[in-house]
């Protein structure tokens, strides 16, 4: 037997997509490829699955598939290690016409959409008991990849996803890496990680060697936009102009200092050794009002002002660890965390959007029906910053 043979002898083995899943819609699409709902067709399972297909690796315009895609193969191998109730569940992984397809737990809600449903002004904000379950689940969450030596690296409202139970689930490891003895610095192979606004300050300032420390960052702002509704460091990307060279972003950082004043080196001791570190030299001198604007916020506990605040930290040494964060005083106060984000009540914000717009995968079923959702100005939803060397 030949080697197209069998190729083709294999192929016909594998079990097809449609003889397991009715796909019900199209999701959303990003830059590693799109997302779709589906039902299980086994009697026995009536639960709904997020189908992730990746976009084959190809070169020239004869669309030559060369392989998978490292982020592909790298999220696959850390989903397949992780276990967690806070971690979105990899149910299987399954290959068809050279495209991969994993397919994970589904979950009717994100935390970008929640959000934007509450932005409304004829609706209030979040409950401090719903936003402190979000938190707490978050951090239990991370806490969890950080414990097995992984760092998520994109961690943002659109990639914490919550079931209708009010479970949180993080979600998106294409990002995330091993940092337990890499071979190479991170940077090396990644010089652009995290969403701009949720992005720490040293990778801002170019360093090479960061650490789990950037996601609690990522975690402060998401926290800080779960009270407040709008992003807290709502900066403009310097655009990337080519692969080799990452621009300096300085409205990103100025943001920053605008509202955490400028960092010295009393404040972090090594900010000197970071590679941008002379541009810091151009910024203007502002104070530190995070406390000042906090309590102009809706949720006034001073607690909650210190989690913060300490998530916030500038030097990543000093910055609290997810660990340390589960157990601060502000998740002893009342209103204490739960396991149901919503508290038993009602669910009013719409589900995901579906849609059969898409022709990649057509709908083997009836649309599923769902109330639109709020349109949110931005485009987290799709977009990841990312340089790859």
């Amino acid at each position: 037997m030949n080697m197209t043979e069998y190729k083709q002898k294999r192929d016909s083995c594998r079990q097809k997509i449609a003889s397991k899943y009715d796909i019900l819609g199209f999701i959303s699409s990003g830059t590693y490829g799109r997302v779709y709902k589906a039902k299980s067709k086994l009697k026995d399972d009536n639960k709904e699955y997020a189908i992730k297909k990746f976009k084959p690796d190809k070169e020239g315009e004869a669309a030559t598939y060369i392989g998978i895609s490292q982020s592909a193969c790298r999220e696959i191998a850390l989903c397949r290690e992780l276990h967690h109730e806070n971690i979105v569940g990899l149910e299987e992984v399954l290959l068809e016409d050279k495209s991969i397809h994993m397919v994970f737990e589904y979950a009717e809600h994100d935390l970008l959409q929640i959000i934007g449903f509450h932005s409304h002004p004829e609706r209030k904000f979040m409950s401090e008991y719903t936003i402190k379950s979000f938190l707490w689940q978050l951090l239990n969450g991370v806490a969890y990849l950080h414990a097995n030596w992984v760092m998520h690296r994109d961690l943002k409202p659109a990639n914490i996803l919550v079931t209708a139970n009010g479970v949180v689930k993080v979600g998106d490891l294409g990002l995330a890496r091993l940092f337990y003895k890499p071979l190479q610095p991170l940077f090396n192979g990644d010089k652009v990680v995290v969403t701009i606004w949720y992005r720490a300050p040293e990778l801002l300032l170019g360093s090479r060697h960061y650490t789990k420390a950037i996601d609690i960052w990522a975690i402060g702002c998401i926290f800080a936009e779960l009270i407040t509704l709008r992003p807290i460091f709502k900066g403009e990307e310097a655009k990337v102009e080519n692969k080799k060279t990452v621009p300096f972003q300085k409205n990103q950082l100025q943001k920053i200092f605008d509202i955490l004043g400028n960092p010295t080196k009393e404040r972090w001791p090594t900010i000197d050794q970071q590679p941008e570190y002379p541009n810091l030299s151009s910024f203007r001198q502002t104070p530190n009002v995070l406390r000042s604007l906090y309590q102009q916020w809706p949720i006034k506990s001073e607690q909650g002002c210190n989690l913060l605040a300490a998530m916030l930290e500038y030097d990543p040494l000093k910055r609290i660890t997810a660990e340390e964060a589960l157990n601060h005083p502000y998740f002893q106060e009342d209103p204490k965390p739960g396991l149901d984000s919503f508290a038993g009540q009602p669910v009013e914000f719409p589900l995901r959007r579906i849609t059969n717009e898409d022709k990649d995968m057509r709908a083997t079923a009836n649309v599923q029906k769902t109330h639109p959702v709020p349109a949110v100005k931005d485009d987290r939803l799709t977009k990841r910053p990312r340089v790859d060397a």
